[in-house]
């Protein structure tokens, strides 16, 4: 940005600048115009989003961005926002066609992506306007470490309407954030008009009221306006930290995509009224107008361009495709691995510790092993409270207000500033809780699956190193939004790892290699064993406990019950009063970790004891012992004496009156009872 000059005009601008503008612009429409021939060849291709028209705002975007200093979050219609930024007419081809030289992911993401993650381009998904929290993320980084830069969000106007948008705003506004949202205002969001989409007829309008938000206007089918608007919002935005909103006035001169046919909604005044107002056109006249190109150095541009396009496109048919292997490649990163407890089940001696008091002080000593771990959520930094449940206590005070903080009532913003704020620097770690309870996770549901598919859709370019804390389960009398469990339908999503400990040692152990490892982990803590006797155990002050491997409870030979979170202790009070009844010797396999889930100690136990019970606090029907049930039949069947058998929740919600809570969740009764008839088969 230093070496462009403060203001532009056709006049004011040398000639160089002006000559290597156009070439860009030229190169974009070039190819904008050339991508939907690979669809038509059935070369690729297959989602094409068309930039003209919003030439000027593009153009602008991308000759401000600084890779060396700031970070660009451009969404599916900026092909020339990234030629602008330095991206070659392969690397958009590359792209286009989804080849594994492609330099946002290598073809794993759909076409129209571009991005270049080296360079702080990062790689948007097409859930339109999430990256708008990604952007605040970066800027709270930024801001945090005093660093020069800001961060840039490109957008069209109908995303704005998406709640995380607003929610990203008023975010960026409240910490007084280094962020240039930028909407490219093309009147339509597909086929839908703005003035369905909002009241106002400038979409930022309905911002304007936010302290600390500056709200700009630009004509962004004009180069020098756009230009300016922009050197200046970011000029604003870096020497005041705080947000900027640009609204760009631009038109849409082709359809949505290539799956849209625009002449069904648009007439024909309107389809000519957008085609006079072409922005390449425009500029190109302003050249020749006020002398300040020929005709003939214009031509020798194009031609130059057509001929580079050409050397791109056959680079880009000779570029090798991804390879079907390849898919297994970058879906979750190597865990941080413990040298001194590999397999995490050993024991000690000492004074018990609660396990809330194994978690805040894990905590603590992560914060201090760790200069760059983050804590944030609801209700988790106020004077001595520390989460509705304490289990942050004392860290705001240890740790200071800029890396403990409380966030917004709004789940979104929480998961997608934690997915923004970790790709600033590899060293950062952070924690969320990413909602009070996790009953209340669903409205995150958005950015936690946007999250799991970073790492993977990167090809390893990015990954997000975030543990989300969720304080689960029932047992407490919560009722509806304060007593469910949700691994059942988390562990659907590849990319993300799933833990539910039942001691105090194992979630002490498992919280630090989720704070050391790369990539994101789901950590769900049972509530109800927060400060229960039996949960407690004592913990060494560096205690590790590694993904995926199981803990054997009680030995047994007659019958295996496998189990995590709440249902352990019942399970080895069922086990146990079993073996005093003379009915059995049943082995309990705690399996602390669900994704990575450890097959092979349950075919293990199963070969040993020919019996298997599946016993979890979630609902029966769809919840994750179905997976057990299923690996077990599948590949130890010729073991098996019995059925497999399964307890858990019925197929209800949980019911608030302690009456109802009792008749939905699994207990020591219902337990015993399948293991008696089990036994018995």
């Amino acid at each position: 940005m230093s070496d462009i000059p403060k203001i532009h005009s056709i006049k004011k601008t040398d000639k160089e600048t002006l000559m290597k503008w156009y070439r860009l612009l030229f190169l974009g429409r070039t190819l904008d115009e050339k991508a939907p021939n690979y669809l038509k060849q059935a070369i690729g291709w297959s989602y094409h989003a068309p930039a003209a028209g919003h030439d000027g705002i593009q153009l602008a975007i991308g000759q401000v961005f600084d890779r060396s200093k700031d970070h660009l979050f451009p969404y599916y219609r900026d092909l020339i926002t990234n030629l602008s930024a330095g991206l070659t007419a392969e690397e958009i081809i590359y792209n286009g066609i989804s080849k594994d030289t492609d330099v946002a992911g290598g073809g794993r993401h759909m076409s129209n992506h571009f991005a270049k993650p080296e360079w702080n381009i990062h790689n948007v998904s097409s859930c339109t306007g999430n990256h708008t929290l990604h952007a605040v993320g970066v800027a709270r980084a930024i801001k945090t470490y005093e660093a020069k830069g800001v961060a840039f969000s490109s957008q069209g106007e109908s995303s704005v309407s998406e709640g995380y948008v607003y929610e990203a705003i008023n975010g960026a506004s409240k910490e007084q954030l280094p962020v240039v949202f930028v909407f490219q205002d093309n009147g339509y969001g597909i086929s839908v008009p703005k003035k369905d989409q909002t009241a106002n007829r400038k979409v930022a309008r309905n911002f304007e009221s936010m302290k600390h938000l500056r709200v700009m206007y630009c004509n962004g089918k004009d180069v020098f306006d756009s230009m300016n608007t922009m050197l200046e919002a970011t000029k604003w935005a870096e020497e005041n930290q705080k947000p900027v909103i640009v609204q760009a006035n631009c038109v849409r001169i082709h359809s949505h995509s290539n799956s849209d046919r625009h002449e069904l909604y648009r007439d024909d005044n309107e389809l000519g009224y957008v085609k006079e107002y072409d922005p390449l056109a425009k500029y190109r006249r302003l050249l020749l107008r006020y002398e300040r190109a020929t005709e003939e150095e214009l031509k020798a541009i194009e031609e130059d361009v057509a001929a580079e396009v050409k050397v791109a496109h056959r680079k880009g048919m000779a570029a090798p495709h991804p390879t079907p292997e390849s898919i297994h490649d970058f879906v979750l990163p190597e865990p941080y691995a413990s040298s001194k407890y590999p397999d995490g089940t050993h024991t000690f001696d000492g004074e018990p510790q609660k396990l809330i008091q194994g978690l805040n002080e894990t905590l603590k000593a992560e914060f201090r092993h760790n200069p760059d771990t983050y804590i944030w959520g609801q209700d988790i930094a106020n004077k001595d409270k520390g989460g509705i449940f304490n289990v942050s206590k004392g860290m705001q005070q240890e740790f200071g207000k800029k890396r403990v903080f409380n966030a917004p009532i709004a789940e979104d913003f929480i998961m997608g500033t934690a997915n923004g704020m970790v790709r600033y620097n590899k060293n950062i770690r952070v924690v969320v809780e990413g909602a009070e309870f996790a009953d209340y996770f669903w409205p995150a549901m958005e950015q936690f699956v946007e999250t799991t598919h970073e790492y993977w859709r990167t090809k390893g370019q990015f990954s997000p190193n975030i543990t989300v804390r969720l304080a689960s389960g029932g047992y407490i009398g919560g009722g509806l939004y304060h007593s469910q469990t949700i691994e059942g339908a988390l562990a659907t999503f590849p990319g993300v790892r799933i833990v539910y400990p039942s001691y105090a040692d194992d979630a002490a152990g498992l919280l630090r290699t989720s704070m050391r490892s790369e990539g994101m982990t789901v950590f769900l803590e049972p509530k109800a064993l927060y400060n229960a006797p039996k949960a407690a155990t004592p913990i060494p002050d560096d205690f590790e406990v590694p993904f995926g491997k199981a803990r054997t409870r009680r030995k047994g030979k007659d019958m295996t019950i496998f189990t995590y979170g709440n249902t352990t202790h019942m399970c080895v009070e069922v086990a146990e009063q079993l073996a005093k009844e003379g009915l059995g010797e049943v082995e309990v396999i705690d399996l602390r970790s669900i994704i990575p889930l450890d097959t092979e100690a349950i075919l293990a136990s199963v070969k040993k004891t020919s019996k298997a019970l599946v016993v979890h606090e979630d609902k029966v029907f769809g919840g994750f012992g179905g997976e057990i049930a299923a690996q077990i039949t599948t590949d130890a069947f010729e073991y098996l004496d019995a059925p497999v058998k399964r307890v858990g929740s019925t197929f209800t919600p949980v019911g608030f009156n302690r009456t109802l809570e009792a008749a939905v969740l699994p207990n020591n009764e219902r337990i015993m009872e399948a293991a008696k008839e089990l036994l018995a088969y």
